[in-house]
């Protein structure tokens, strides 16, 4: 068609006056489009998350089909034995979930289950329990022959005496005799025990005693005038030790053969030491074993928590005549009373953990290895013993009990100026970041805050109309430099004015409104730097409660997919503030003079995945732990996965950063503080770990591998 001449009285080029109008009909077209564009994106993303969904259901059925097949097999094995404690229906259901990789559904706690031990919420790992004892923790002759010979190489002289604290009442003459009989098996020999008798009115416990002292002269026996409960009767032991060690043991329980022989060789190689842990079980009425706790190194926040350091554990003598022995009072939480009041006295390095079975912890109707309903006092001593220590060493708390647990939580106060936080947000997605931003602002309420978003130029207009619409308070940086997500982060830290980072994922979701006062709370215990939220799945299952390293190869988050929000966790862990080795900058806060002070987030070597665990441990190695609590919680919609990592440049970097943090953290894959050498690195379950990484006697003649079912 002909181009028209223009109208009488217009110059060739000159817009009409219906040109604004039709200028903004083009504006507003294209803003439909870009709209559009968005919409087929998410569309793309959601038949990608389908289409993995139907090859994961068909991979599934095979696999059902498969388990079922050995289901059939693993009833007659030797590990069904923990059917006995666990239940057909539950074990069944579980170890299908071991061989597939489906989480077993855990169900929220009610009134009626939730005061049985936090240790139910594992007794899957359980099943073949029974398995990993014969093959890794039973003592033969050429394990006893190899610690007695190792024993004998220390000097006589050098050789501790080691009292073991036995307090003794009304004790069912069955249990009494097995306790003093499993410390008279033991290999090491250079011991005493000190029981004193809280004026037991069973006539066959004044018998049992005499028999047996008549019987070792390395037995003493005191008899209380009058019954003053555990503390007193522990002090009465305590002033018959003459050991340089004290060990503290119930009445009931069982010491493994070997436990004073590995405490001993562990002392001799750490001669700095002031306090010793062990693992520890259960023993059931039958004396089959249960129930294992594999325990982390020392952590000062989870010795708030719970005494996880229970049992076995021994405590330099002087200390405990320095800190005045056990406290009246406080019975039930007498020991934890004892060790938190020795902890103020000695440096972290002190305290060694010795990650093997060294104690079993007896099971009967009056124990509390049953149920914290049998002895409902500890719950109030056990709180009051940690508010107390707080206090003494001048940080301002408030502990609350767990709800159904003996567990503490602790309420962490800030100072009456508050330090200003700064929440730096990296947008991606805009449906999501006005999720974020939303439950930030609606619930938050702390008194000095900022929030950073980074704009890199690449904000589509429907997005940057959200973000005009919550202008009054954002704060929109411009950086369009072509940089990582680690110096993007960065960039925003230089600019904050907050005393306090906090890090958020655009695609979090606060759930509950003291999640920051949580986080900056953490930060003010002596030692922690930085702190990370529980991060869970749309579906409200765990996907982040801390990072470990080496599961994989790499790192993981033990508990992933197993536990949903509510469940206790592997021995309360997921009720309980505790250290991690790392946590995810999805939700992390830390002090904003060490994130300095560590150069911030690597951008020369971790550009998009492991930022976070290399900023952690550099942390680590300043002198500054990272915290983990559950009391901050976040759903993180995580992006469907896009193959950006393990396609082109996106996949060469990423096996660059993978081997990156081999070279540079290797020491931490091996061997992770946080996570017990005994729990398996296959996978995030935390199941056992066949064989263990670490062996207190290495028994070459046994293929250390795991059974099959068969």
């Amino acid at each position: 068609m002909p181009m028209s001449d223009p109208p009488i009285g217009r110059a060739p080029g000159e817009a009409g006056g219906d040109a604004p109008e039709t200028l903004e009909r083009l504006r507003l077209a294209e803003a439909n489009i870009e709209s559009l564009q968005d919409v087929l994106l998410s569309q793309e993303s959601l038949a990608d998350k389908l289409t993995t969904a139907l090859q994961a259901s068909a991979q599934f059925q095979q696999e059902l089909a498969r388990v079922q097949q050995e289901l059939a097999v693993a009833v007659r094995s030797a590990g069904w034995r923990g059917v006995a404690r666990a239940g057909k229906r539950r074990a069944l259901r579980l170890l299908a979930a071991r061989r597939t990789g489906v989480p077993p559904v855990q169900p929220v706690p009610t009134v009626a289950d939730a005061s049985a031990s936090a240790a139910e919420d594992v007794a899957w790992t359980d099943i073949r329990y029974a398995d990993w004892i014969d093959l890794y923790d039973t003592v033969d002759d050429e394990t006893r022959r190899a610690l007695m010979a190792q024993v004998a190489e220390i000097p006589v002289p050098e050789q501790p005496l080691i009292s073991i604290i036995f307090p003794v009442y009304n004790s069912p003459e069955e249990f009494l005799r097995q306790a003093i009989d499993s410390v008279r098996a033991q290999l090491y020999s250079k011991w005493q025990l000190c029981i004193a008798d809280d004026c037991s009115t069973l006539p066959h416990v004044a018998k049992v005693l005499d028999e047996y002292a008549a019987r070792d002269e390395r037995i003493l026996v005191h008899r209380r005038q009058a019954n003053g409960h555990i503390s007193a009767c522990s002090n009465s032991a305590v002033a018959m030790a003459s050991g340089s060690w004290l060990c503290l043991m119930d009445h009931d329980d069982v010491l493994a053969e070997h436990a004073l022989a590995v405490s001993v060789l562990a002392l001799r190689r750490r001669p700095e030491a002031a306090i010793v842990y062990s693992d520890e079980d259960h023993i059931e009425a039958d004396g089959s074993r249960s129930q294992p706790y594999f325990k982390p190194d020392f952590d000062p926040l989870l010795i708030l928590g719970q005494n996880y350091f229970s049992h076995l554990c021994l405590v330099r003598a002087d200390l405990v005549e320095l800190v005045g022995g056990f406290r009246e009072g406080y019975e039930g939480s007498q020991d934890w009373d004892l060790l938190l009041r020795v902890l103020e006295h000695v440096r972290p390095d002190q305290v060694v953990h010795l990650p093997h079975v060294l104690y079993h912890w007896r099971v009967h109707s009056e124990s509390t290895a049953s149920s914290v309903s049998a002895k409902p006092y500890v719950v109030d001593a056990s709180r009051r013993v940690v508010e107390e220590h707080l206090k003494r060493i001048g940080v301002a708390a408030a502990v609350t009990t767990v709800w159904a647990t003996s567990y503490n939580r602790v309420e962490w106060e800030l100072p009456p100026t508050p330090p200003k936080v700064s929440i730096i947000i990296l947008p991606r997605s805009g449906p999501y970041l006005a999720r974020c931003i939303d439950s930030v602002r609606m619930l938050t309420p702390y008194p000095q805050l900022e929030i950073l978003l980074v704009d890199d130029g690449g904000f589509h207009p429907p997005m940057r109309q959200m973000l005009s619409e919550r202008a009054g308070w954002l704060t929109l940086l411009e950086n369009t430099q072509d940089i990582s997500d680690s110096a993007q982060r960065n960039f925003a830290a230089r600019e904050a004015s907050g005393d306090v980072l906090c890090f958020l994922s655009d695609h979090a979701e606060v759930l509950n409104p003291s999640w920051l006062h949580e986080l900056v709370g953490t930060l003010t215990h002596p030692g922690i730097g930085c702190v990370g939220a529980k991060l869970l799945y749309p579906n409200l299952r765990i996907q982040s409660a801390g990072t470990v390293l080496g599961i994989g190869g790499t790192v993981g988050s033990p508990h992933r997919l197993f536990f949903e929000r509510f469940a206790n966790g592997y021995a309360g862990h997921l009720r309980l503030a505790r250290c991690a080795s790392a946590v995810s900058w999805a939700a992390m806060a830390v002090r904003k003079d060490l994130f300095d002070q560590v150069g911030g987030f690597s951008e020369e070597h971790f550009t998009g995945v492991f930022g976070d665990v290399d900023f952690c441990l550099r942390l680590n190695e300043a002198g500054w732990r990272t915290a983990w609590t559950p009391y901050a919680e976040m759903i993180h919609f995580e992006l469907p996965e896009d193959g950006r990592a393990v396609d082109g440049a996106n996949a060469i970097r990423f096996d660059r950063d993978i081997r990156y943090l081999r070279q540079r953290w290797g020491s931490w894959i091996e061997n992770d503080p946080s996570y017990n050498p005994n729990l398996s690195l296959a996978h995030e379950s935390l199941s056992l770990a066949w064989p263990p990484r670490r062996s207190y006697a290495p028994r070459p003649d046994v293929e250390r591998q795991e059974p099959a079912a068969d």
